[in-house]
């Protein structure tokens, strides 16, 4: 997901998919630690995805 996207998100929304994504991140590490998943990149564009999120989170509570 692009940046420009989250910027259009609002903050309800944003913080949903921030709990997803963890989640989903987390799912991502344990099934890696276990057994090597397919495409271990996956892990790295999830972590960058929150922080994303986080960044979008930050920028829009400050502007409030």
């Amino acid at each position: 997901m692009k940046s420009s996207e989250l910027k259009g998100l609002s903050l309800d929304e944003l913080k949903s998919k921030l709990e997803a994504e963890k989640d989903n991140y987390g799912k991502l590490k344990f099934a890696h630690s276990i057994t090597p998943i397919e495409n271990p990149m996956k892990i790295r564009e999830s972590r960058r995805l929150v922080a994303k999120i986080q960044t979008e989170i930050r920028a829009k509570e400050l502007s409030k």
